[in-house]
């Protein structure tokens, strides 16, 4: 196990925030680490520092010269015009033949590897990334947040990329799925101290809770030994024939001292208001037509939803799921058909735009309190701003001056103390770490009420969808099986690549079969190359504009982003319809 990577004595502040205080971690060349902390422990700032992009106040980071470091590059490091093949092959210096039979692992054939890779959706630049890391022969990956915005065939094809390496990996990721899946030890980073522990995340957080069990009951009873220690020196310190004893016992009590409970920051606890348990439909659909003015997304959709299920929507990036969820939640009208709630039924919505709304006069408690339902306490509010990062001073910051991500939570937040008995959420998970994800899963599970989500963070999607409804191919159905199933059949699919990659075309061997090349395949090919360079040219302007979001804290430019991204959004969802249309007609030519 050769240690390739060691950080000794890590001392990193920013401010008043202490990020590494004396910090020690050694990284071998065949370790899967999963990364995991609370959001602003300094996850991203410590992979910056392994890499080599930020210095440390103190300590020293000690790299082995055997050391062949590899990352997964969040910018774009494509040339204008450069198919994927031209970047694989510039990018690692190596043969046309390696870097296609390395592409290949990601599916990437070959009428993709000809395409400009520019024009290729996130998702499949993700991939194409990854070929090119693999083809310089790392032994040691770091990886941050790399499920970011990928569908679950994407992550599926990244997790048995990081099972089959053959060397070690560095993983921040706040998908708990994704790190069981992918990673044999985990690394934590807690009040500026690394933690290296022997196991899955699972084990970590199980091993976690019998140490805080531990500490506790400990805790219990130093305390208790100092009320008997207190209570006798009290007792006999003025008598004479005893003083002498009542000093021996108080350098015991000087001695006796509380251990710090193992991870007692991460330790979040919150639920919903309690509702009325109900009974039939909350919801149904007949023969509901969903889109925008000149694009249908899908049709003939018959859904119905009970009242108290949980149901998680599913399907690739791109099919409609917001579209569709956005229907239901009634902000984006039916093209045609019905969309019938039940009475009485009373919706709460969390989508990642609402926060634009917030006053910025308003503190986090302020904001809090205004949200919650009657009857609710002030430490109620407190310990649900704390579940979301908001603890002590933080609980009273202006809303004027909190990032996009911090709203963003804050409103999450908020919607938990509201009065609803139907939930409708969009990646209610995001810029949440591991523990509170769970917790926020766990409170759901509570929850009496309906609700409706669709997330891309598998562990959430499992423990809280008790029914799944897939949008697939211009169509929403209710999905016969479980999550689990869906998961094992898409990685069913992806195995035995029962989906042709994109571009990719068909043999036709009928008798009467139209050879390709004609006018119409050439007409076809050009326009399905227009849709691309827009979807790509739309993405990049999405990826730039999110980042000034999370960013700003001035609410006009916050809304200007935001409508500006919602035009995108739908701009981008036509489109991929559109897109989806030719490829069926280049491929069936």
């Amino acid at each position: 196990m050769p240690v390739v990577l060691t950080l000794q004595d890590a001392h990193k502040r920013y401010a008043a925030q202490v990020l590494l205080d004396g910090a020690t971690c050694a990284l071998a060349d065949d370790q899967k680490v999963g990364l995991i902390g609370r959001n602003g422990a300094g996850k991203s700032t410590l992979c910056r520092i392994l890499l080599g992009e930020e210095e440390l106040d103190a300590g020293e980071v000690v790299r082995s010269k055997k050391l062949r470091l590899g990352y997964l590059r969040q910018h774009d490091p494509f040339r204008d015009g450069e198919t994927c093949l031209g970047f694989l092959e510039r990018d690692s210096g190596q043969p046309e033949w390696r870097c296609g039979q390395v592409a290949w692992r990601f599916a990437l054939g070959d009428d993709m590897l000809t395409r400009p890779v520019r024009e290729l959706s996130g998702g499949w630049q993700t991939r194409v990334k990854l070929a090119a890391l693999l083809l310089h022969d790392p032994n040691l990956l770091i990886l941050d947040e790399p499920t970011n915005f990928l569908d679950l065939r994407t992550q599926i094809l990244l997790e048995h990329f990081l099972r089959d390496f053959k060397a070690g990996v560095l993983v921040v990721s706040h998908d708990r799925s994704f790190l069981k899946k992918t990673c044999s030890h985990t690394l934590e980073l807690s009040r500026g101290q690394l933690t290296m522990f022997p196991g899955d995340v699972d084990a970590y957080l199980e091993n976690l809770e019998e140490r805080r069990e531990h500490d506790k009951r400990l805790n219990a009873t130093t305390l208790a030994k100092r009320r008997q220690l207190e209570q006798f020196i009290a007792s006999n310190r003025a008598n004479a024939n005893t003083a002498s004893q009542a000093r021996s016992k108080a350098k015991q009590l000087e001695k006796l001292e509380l251990v710090e409970v193992a991870g007692e920051e991460g330790r979040v606890h919150f639920s919903f208001p309690q509702v009325e348990p109900r009974k039939g439909p909350a919801v149904r659909t007949e023969g509901l037509a969903i889109g925008y003015d000149d694009r249908t997304v899908a049709e003939d959709i018959h859904v119905e939803i009970e009242h108290g299920e949980r149901v998680g929507i599913v399907g690739d990036n791109g099919q409609g799921k917001t579209t569709f969820l956005r229907t239901v939640c009634e902000s984006l009208p039916p093209k045609k058909g019905e969309l019938k709630w039940g009475y009485g039924c009373q919706l709460g919505v969390y989508a990642q735009h609402v926060y634009t709304t917030l006053r910025g006069d308003q503190t986090v408690l302020d904001y809090l309190d205004h949200q919650a339902a009657p009857g609710t306490t002030t430490q109620q509010l407190k310990d649900v701003a704390g579940s979301f990062l908001f603890s002590g001073d933080l609980a009273e910051k202006k809303v004027k001056v909190l990032s996009g991500g911090e709203r963003a939570r804050l409103v999450l937040a908020g919607l938990l103390l509201e009065q609803h008995n139907v939930l409708v959420l969009d990646e209610p998970g995001n810029h949440l770490d591991v523990e509170t994800v769970e917790a926020l899963a766990a409170a759901l599970e509570r929850y009496k009420g309906t609700v409706v989500f669709t997330s891309h963070d598998r562990y959430f999607m499992r423990e809280v969808a008790t029914s799944v409804i897939e949008v697939r191919d211009g169509r929403v159905t209710s999905y016969p099986a479980s999550y689990d199933d869906y998961v094992y059949r898409i990685g069913k699919e992806i195995d035995a690549g029962l989906r042709s990659t994109p571009g990719g075309k068909p043999k036709d061997d009928s008798p009467g079969g139209t050879k390709p090349g004609g006018r119409a395949d050439r007409d076809a090919q050009k326009q399905l190359k227009s849709v691309e360079r827009k979807i790509a040219k739309l993405d990049e302007e999405k990826k730039q504009l999110s980042e000034s979001q999370a960013t700003t804290t001035d609410i006009a430019e916050a809304q200007r982003l935001h409508h500006r991204l919602a035009e995108i959004a739908a701009e981008v969802e036509a489109l991929e319809v559109e897109w989806l249309e030719l490829s069926e007609a280049v491929g069936a030519w």
